[in-house]
C-alpha cells in the first residue's frame, strides 16, 4: 500500500483578506465595538454632569439667581433697566427702562414670569407690606444706589396702592404678571434702585436693578 504524503495546511490569510475569520474581517468588528463603547461612556458622562448640576442646585437652593455673562443682579453688581433676573427654580423678573410722561412722572413696569413648578406669592401676604420706598419688601423702589443706605427722600411712589394691588394676588404656574410703577422725582438725574425679593418657603435671593431718571 502506497503511503500518501500529508495534505499541507493552507497558508494564513493576508491582512487584507475579507473572508470570515481573516484579520481584515475582524478589524471592522473591533472598531465598531470600540465606537459603541465610547458612545455609551459619553452618554454616561453627560448624565453624570446633569446629575451633578442638579445636586449643586439642590444644595445651593433653587432661590439662587442664575449666573450670567454680565451683571449678576446682586447688590454689588446690579442689573441695568430692561434686563431680566432669572432664578434657578424658573422664576423670572424683568424691570423695564423708565419713560417720562407728560405730567412729569416716570413710568416703568416690573414683570414676573412664573416658570416654576408651582404657584408663587410674589407680593407676600399683605398689600401694606408688599411694596416700599425705603424699607425691605417684596418690591422696593427707592432713591440711591443698591449699596447706599435707604432714605425716604428724593423719590416718591405715585401709585403705591395700584402697584401693591397688582403684585399681591398669587401668581399661577406658567403665569405672567406686570406691575405698573409711577414715580415722582424731586429733580432730574436721580439714581433709582429697584429691589425684588419674591417671598419663598425656603430661600430666595434678592435681585437689584440700578438706573437714572432723565
Amino acid at each position: 500500500m502506497t503511503a500518501h504524503p500529508p495534505t499541507p495546511a493552507p497558508p494564513p490569510a493576508p491582512a487584507d483578506d475579507p473572508r470570515p475569520g481573516s484579520p481584515a474581517a475582524a478589524a471592522p468588528r473591533r472598531f465598531t465595538g470600540c465606537g459603541a463603547a465610547l458612545a455609551v461612556l459619553a452618554v454616561l458622562a453627560c448624565l453624570g454632569l446633569v446629575a451633578l448640576h442638579e445636586l449643586e442646585r439642590g444644595i445651593d437652593g433653587y432661590g439662587q439667581l442664575e449666573e450670567t455673562s454680565g451683571a449678576d443682579g446682586g447688590v454689588a453688581d446690579p442689573l441695568a433697566a430692561g434686563r431680566t433676573a432669572r432664578y434657578e427654580d424658573g422664576l423670572k423678573v424683568t424691570v423695564s427702562a423708565p419713560r417720562r410722561a407728560a405730567d412729569g412722572t416716570h413710568h416703568l413696569t416690573v414683570t414676573y414670569r412664573n416658570d416654576t413648578d408651582g404657584e408663587q406669592r410674589i407680593g407676600g401676604d399683605s398689600a401694606e407690606s408688599a411694596v416700599s420706598e425705603y424699607g425691605q419688601a417684596p418690591l422696593v423702589v427707592r432713591a440711591g444706589r443698591p449699596l447706599d443706605a435707604p432714605t425716604s427722600g428724593g423719590l416718591r411712589w405715585a401709585n403705591r396702592d395700584e402697584s401693591a394691588a397688582a403684585l399681591l394676588p398669587p401668581l399661577a404656574e406658567d403665569g405672567k404678571r406686570t406691575v405698573p410703577v409711577r414715580l415722582r422725582a424731586d429733580r432730574t438725574g436721580v439714581t433709582v434702585t429697584v429691589e425684588v425679593r419674591p417671598p419663598d418657603d425656603g430661600y430666595r435671593e434678592a435681585a437689584y436693578w440700578e438706573f437714572t431718571l432723565g
